[in-house]
């Protein structure tokens, strides 16, 4: 029976998290952190994608429809240091977005789940592009958004 008691408890701290998670994922005002800052903006571009969830670090994905890349997303240059011991500083959970795609992936604050969505998003490169590697980015913003029913 132990080993019930661990299952239940790693169940309800999952369950736990989500809703941490959620609720700090659900932007209300506009971002504080940039994402476009004087030495990305000469690496940002438009890419059509999609953006959702994954399993791992960081937790938000998006794909570049039409390649085999995915891009990890953090808030910005400000947050992401892949330099450091903890190269994202705890933004890999929950990165800042632009108001609209927030209103998109959680149309609903009762959802367990925020939907993927696709969209053409500018995205700010925060590292150089590696064969067979994720790269981080942000993103600046979104347009001719469409949510994955």
């Amino acid at each position: 029976m132990p080993a019930m008691k661990i299952s239940r408890t790693s169940i309800l701290f999952l369950l736990f998290s989500v809703c941490l998670f959620s609720e700090a994922q659900y932007q209300t005002k506009d971002r504080t952190i940039p994402c476009k800052t004087e030495t990305v903006a000469p690496a940002c571009h438009w890419t059509h994608g999609r953006l959702g969830f994954g399993n791992g670090t960081p937790a938000l994905r998006l794909w570049k429809i039409g390649s085999k890349r995915i891009l990890g997303i953090y808030s910005g240059p400000l947050t992401f240091d892949p330099q450091a011991v903890d190269p994202d500083h705890g933004d890999n959970e929950g990165p800042q977005l632009p108001l609209n795609v927030v209103r998109a992936m959680w149309r609903s604050r009762t959802q367990e789940l925020p939907r993927r969505i696709f969209a053409d998003f500018e995205v700010c490169p925060l590292e150089l592009e590696r064969p067979g590697a994720m790269q981080a980015a942000g993103v600046q913003s979104a347009r001719n958004i469409m949510i994955e029913k």
